[in-house]
């Protein structure tokens, strides 16, 4: 998607009224699958745009850039269909999910076919074809809450747990790994940031589903991951950079990872001594929102101002 603007201000809007109007009965994490859908995306997009694609990538991203819209609009039906107008049957907006369904399915396909193009000698494009493929499992699950599809006899709504999980840390990590890949040169420690980065979400969607032990090994070393990546990007990175643009967003992404950590931080102290008086909600629009604009969407703008190159 070589001009995102249009797109991504379409996007704003809709996600703007999603999270301020009392008339599309949106729960909070629905809300930040909405921000999934309309902004990052058509970043995600635009990023992984390359003049140096084999015939079948240009294939799938024709079709990529072609069905966006109309993927979008059907996966916020859905959600429209079972809050905002109510529809008995769930049918209805699970049949309305499976347009999203498909589409991330070719973001995998897409991630496949870096993978056989590249091999595995160019670890940062493993990484950035795992994100991509990391979106088709959040396209799963999102199908399967608006389905209320009871999956090991889980709550729908930790399906959309899980859809949420794919759509961000999951997907948005190992693309922004890999994309540091293509500007840096190669430490040692890169290749173990990106295995980890390709575990971890599996672990934590584990845990998610059969054991808090594994989830919390899981979130441990995703966390340390993150901030690994951030602080390379805030120390080196950010300092290389000709666009100011780049250094600016990065710099954001980079301490809204450190905001994110030290708020979650001060949460547990205050609920162990009872300071202030903070809900649940309250704990998760302020962790969601850094994570959503601070980190993935500075990030996203960030990394869009260098457009990296995959190497030859």
């Amino acid at each position: 998607m070589k001009y995102p603007s249009l797109p991504v201000i379409i996007g704003g809007i809709i996600t703007i009224a999603a999270f301020t109007m009392d008339y599309f009965q949106f729960e909070l994490i629905e809300q930040f699958l909405v921000f999934s859908f309309w902004v990052m995306v058509p970043l995600v997009l635009s990023l992984i745009d390359d003049k140096n694609q084999t015939k079948a990538q240009k294939q799938i991203y024709f079709w990529l850039i072609r069905l966006y819209f109309p993927a979008a609009f059907l996966a916020f039906a859905s959600m429209m269909a079972s809050k905002t107008w109510q529809v008995e049957h769930v049918i209805i907006p699970g049949a309305l999910s499976i347009g999203w369904l498909v589409f991330t399915l070719l973001f995998a396909i897409y991630g496949l076919l870096i993978l056989r193009e590249k091999g595995f000698s160019f670890i940062e494009e493993v990484a950035i074809a795992a994100g991509l493929i990391y979106f088709f499992f959040g396209g799963i699950w999102y199908s399967l809450y608006q389905f209320e599809v009871h999956l090991f006899h889980l709550a729908p709504k930790m399906s959309a747990l899980s859809a949420v999980h794919f759509h961000y840390s999951s997907a948005m990590v190992p693309i922004f790994i890999g994309m540091l890949g293509r500007v840096m040169e190669k430490k040692k420690w890169y290749q173990w940031l990106v295995g980890i980065d390709i575990v971890g979400p599996i672990l934590i969607a584990f845990g998610i589903l059969f054991s808090k032990t594994i989830e919390v090994i899981g979130v441990t070393i995703f966390a340390i991951n993150i901030t690994i990546y951030s602080t390379y990007v805030f120390m080196k990175v950010r300092k290389n950079l000709n666009q100011r643009k780049a250094r600016i967003f990065l710099t954001l992404s980079s301490l809204a990872v450190y905001a994110i950590m030290l708020i979650g931080l001060g949460y547990g102290f205050n609920k162990k001594v009872g300071l202030i008086p903070i809900s649940i909600s309250d704990m998760v629009l302020v962790y969601g929102s850094l994570h959503a604009v601070g980190f993935v969407l500075c990030g996203l703008l960030g990394w869009l101002a260098v457009k990296p190159r995959a190497k030859a």
